[in-house]
């Protein structure tokens, strides 16, 4: 049996958006579970500095949206720029290279959903003529974390413990992967004919960022991170979107979440 191509490319997005929901749980699964298996083996890190961090991170983005896609969307249809602000979700697994530096890989994923309606249009039945704005940004993205201040102190040579703050300054890079839809009823400018479609660009980028943010620790295993972070990115519009100029993968992100080392 042949899928038509819209439902094929629609049971990819699926299949690929509940691997990576599998994957951020897999890392929250990973920091409750070997946490407790270093302990067992003797390894405990109360004797010394952490290797590992792995975390969680729950969070709100607030892309830019400065290209000719958005600028021609909050023309013609009843969205703000607000509305392409969106949840993020994520994860971070760290490694602890020296005393002021780490190596972070971060996973997230967010997206926004919107529906709208022409501004200055109406059906053949005065009913508003409506769709559906979908903008979707997943980031795979490795950095470094530099602490300016010692993260612990050591007593003798049985314990390091940690220290309540630990301020760092981040930067790295990586690749963002995009899909932008508008799903519903729209207008034929040339023969004003209403009508039903589905359009799509999806693509990715390299993207370079730099973020700030803090560790609390809540023991010597657990703690909460809180970090501010600005993205830039840009990608070409394809598919259905062809001859508009690049899509602005860029902005804002504030996040914060547990994580767990050893």
């Amino acid at each position: 049996m042949k899928w038509h191509p819209r439902v094929e490319r629609k049971i990819v997005w699926y299949a690929s958006r509940r691997h990576l929901i599998g994957a951020l749980s897999a890392i929250l699964v990973a920091g409750l579970a070997l946490p407790g298996a270093a302990a067992a083996q003797g390894s405990g890190f109360s004797f010394n500095p952490p290797k590992v961090t792995l975390g969680l991170r729950l969070g709100y983005s607030l892309p830019s949206a400065g290209s000719e896609i958005f600028d021609f969307t909050q023309e013609n249809l009843t969205v703000d720029k607000s509305d392409f602000n969106a949840v993020y979700f994520g994860g971070e697994f760290g490694v602890w290279i020296i005393e002021h530096l780490d190596v972070a890989l971060g996973l997230g994923y967010e997206r926004s959903d919107t529906r709208s309606e022409f501004k200055d249009w109406v059906g053949d039945d005065d009913l508003p003529i409506e769709q559906n704005t979908r903008f979707t940004r997943i980031p795979l993205t490795v950095g470094v974390k530099a602490y300016p201040w010692e993260r612990g102190r050591r007593i003798g040579s049985l314990a390091w413990i940690p220290k309540r703050w630990a301020p760092y300054l981040g930067a790295g890079a990586g690749v963002l992967w995009y899909r932008f839809e508008q799903i519903g009823e729209f207008v034929d400018f040339e023969t004003f004919d209403i009508f039903y479609d589905e359009f799509e660009s999806r693509g990715s980028s390299l993207l370079a960022y730099l973020s700030a943010g803090v560790d609390v620790s809540l023991g010597t295993r657990w703690l909460v991170t809180g970090e501010a972070r600005y993205a830039w990115a840009s990608a070409e519009m394809e598919r259905d979107f062809v001859g508009f100029d690049k899509i602005d993968l860029a902005g804002f992100r504030a996040t914060a979440g547990f994580s767990v080392r050893f």
